[in-house]
């Protein structure tokens, strides 16, 4: 196993002293819970009253921020993008496509740092203000060192061209050049502002000569005192030769040191003007003599410095690794690292957990975005494009997600219907029947726990609807009932629920020997509750009393097998007991009148079925 770089990172929780007070914490996918419990270790028979604090300690606060929200969104659109097309991607065309997605990653995240910088400006608090421009320094880190990353691993420039980018790169990431441009262009006499000449010196360290010679050109043509140095000047810098050999003077270079902010802007002027065909393979050896002799024993290098050096030491790792030290979530490592991937330069490298870089850092990254209550639809699918781990991660996460909607447990369903996912797609729709038959909405209920393949509740909530007919006289939801379809064979009392509802229709379309046939067979065939027989025997009862039989002779010995049954003393283990029956006055008119009906009806079916066989 590989070794901790060193201790983990103390979270300090506001007024909690773990010295007098017993602290306890659960895990959650994106968060921990802390808490303070009653339980005294030093005096055990002693509690302490009083209400204990609940702390959350977020893992990923920055899915919060509305700005980085953007950041999330529009990169998901060029993940998924790369991913898909990857399998077109081939030889040269493969090369430019991949720097045009790293380009789009570094034009979204330069979009929300000006729109951060713009907040920081306009935010009234001190301490937000203060919080907005912290976040745009962290996006410009990373601005940089994606840029870097693109010129040296993602367009791989050979000697030449590749200190042409690396001036590109300095021109974009040292802004302060521009404002100060801007600052002095914009004023009322620029050649006697005072800082023209550090502009002038400013844009030569930067190889602006062009601008460089038109500042001079100002100077020449406002001073003729000073315009034949001025034309000197320009004349040196029109004829300096570029990319071939140079030997400018270091020691002179160094003590412009102040004005070049930082030691890799030091770094490639340093190149510019006295290693200008410099090779990639030995960078590293200028960047850290660089910063050496800038830094020169006065402080130690930042984590921004250690990130920037291990990318011109092309340890690719190394900058995964401290990136994903240094900055507060997993976005940039995550997308960063996909790239390169995709750019066959880690394929290599496996971790000691059975998955490799990239899968793991998107896993992390994902799992942030599942802790969010809107942007976990993002995280589907980054764990879609992690093929060893992927699955079984969705599966855990997507079972964590509070349904607080139907419309979102809509979304949640279809995302596992698509995918497959039979248990979880249960687990919804049976957590969606229990809460709509707690809101008494059995339709719903029902509509869920079919879809759900859940036969014990769908029993369950077709019990509650025989037991509402029974209290009202009517169904609810019929449509639903009306059209079960295949469905009604989830259970028996499901069954049982669509079957008796097509006998009242067959009653209501006054097909009545169809419907006592229906009946009688709902009965006979052990599909209808015991408890709800009595209901049945009395819906006989107008069937009985029409003028034309209905029920044959057979048939009605089979109704008044029934009846005896129901009433001759042996109960059925938690159903009504036959002696209740017998004792309640209501019940026991009913039995009157059904056997009263049924043997009126014998003799007529006798009588009928007698009169057809003479004839």
């Amino acid at each position: 196993m590989e070794e901790l770089d060193g201790e983990p990172t103390v979270t300090l929780i506001p007024g909690v002293n773990s010295s007098k007070k017993q602290m306890c914490f659960d895990w959650g996918p994106g968060e921990m819970l802390v808490c303070e419990t009653s339980f005294n270790k030093k005096e055990k028979s002693e509690t302490v009253p009083g209400c204990p604090v609940i702390y959350i300690i977020r893992k990923d606060v920055d899915v919060y921020s509305q700005i980085l929200r953007k950041l999330f969104n529009e990169s998901h659109g060029i993940f998924v993008g790369l991913q898909r097309i990857e399998e077109e991607l081939t030889g040269k065309s493969r090369k430019a496509q991949l720097v045009r997605v790293s380009k789009n990653y570094r034009s979204v995240i330069r979009a929300c740092m000006e729109e951060m910088h713009q907040v920081a400006i306009a935010a009234k608090d001190p301490a937000c203000s203060r919080q907005f421009s912290s976040q745009v320094s962290i996006l410009s880190a990373m601005e940089l060192i994606w840029n870097l990353c693109e010129i040296l691993f993602i367009e791989v420039a050979p000697a030449g061209p590749l200190l042409l980018h690396l001036l590109d790169w300095v021109r974009l990431h040292v802004c302060e050049v521009d404002n100060l441009l801007a600052d002095v262009l914009g004023s009322e006499n620029p050649r006697k502002h005072e800082s023209f000449w550090k502009l002038v010196t400013i844009l030569v360290l930067q190889g602006r000569l062009d601008e460089a010679r038109q500042m001079l050109s100002k100077e020449a043509d406002s001073s003729p005192t000073s315009a034949g140095m001025c034309r000197i000047l320009g004349d040196l810098m029109r004829t300096m030769p570029v990319l071939s050999i140079m030997l400018g003077d270091e020691a002179a270079l160094l003590e412009q040191k102040e004005l070049l902010n930082n030691w890799y802007h030091f770094l490639v002027t340093r190149l510019l003007y006295s290693h200008p065909t410099v090779k990639p393979i030995d960078l590293h050896f200028y960047a850290q003599s660089s910063l050496d002799l800038f830094l020169g024993g006065e402080s130690s290098p930042e984590p921004l410095d250690n990130i920037l050096m291990a990318a011109f030491e092309f340890d690719i790792h190394q900058v995964i690794k401290e990136c994903s030290i240094a900055l507060s979530n997993w976005w940039f490592v995550a997308h960063l690292t996909d790239l390169l991937d995709h750019c066959k330069l880690l394929q290599s490298h496996n971790l000691y957990f059975g998955s490799n870089m990239r899968e793991f850092l998107l896993l992390e990254y994902a799992s942030g975005l599942f802790a969010h209550h809107s942007l976990w639809q993002l995280g589907v699918d980054y764990f879609d494009y992690c093929p060893e781990l992927g699955r079984v991660s969705l599966e855990l996460h997507i079972e964590r997600i509070p349904l607080s909607t139907e419309q979102k447990a809509l979304k949640v369903l279809r995302i596992c219907e698509q995918r497959q996912m039979t248990e979880q797609v249960r687990s919804i729709c049976k957590i969606l029947a229990m809460k709509a038959v707690r809101n008494n909405r059995l339709g719903s209920a029902l509509s869920w726990s079919i879809r759900a393949k859940d036969a014990a509740f769908a029993t369950l909530v077709s019990d509650r609807f025989l037991r509402d007919y029974c209290e009202r006289g009517c169904f609810s939801d019929l449509d639903l009932i009306d059209n079960l379809g295949p469905a009604m064979m989830l259970s028996d009392r499901l069954t049982f629920l669509g079957k008796y509802r097509e006998f009242h229709r067959l009653y209501g379309e006054k097909r009545f020997v169809d419907a006592a046939s229906l009946l009688l067979s709902l009965m006979t065939s052990q599909i209808a509750p015991r408890s709800f027989w009595m209901t049945l025997l009395t819906d006989a009862l107008p069937l009985l009393e029409q003028k034309q039989v209905i029920f044959s002779a057979e048939q009605t010995y089979e109704l008044m097998r029934c009846l005896e049954d129901l009433t001759s003393g042996r109960p059925v283990h938690g159903e009504p007991d036959a002696q209740r029956l017998q004792d309640d006055d209501i019940e026991t008119t009913k039995v009157e009148m059904l056997r009263l009906a049924l043997a009126r009806n014998l003799a007529r079916a006798i009588i009928k079925e007698g009169s057809l066989e003479g004839s």
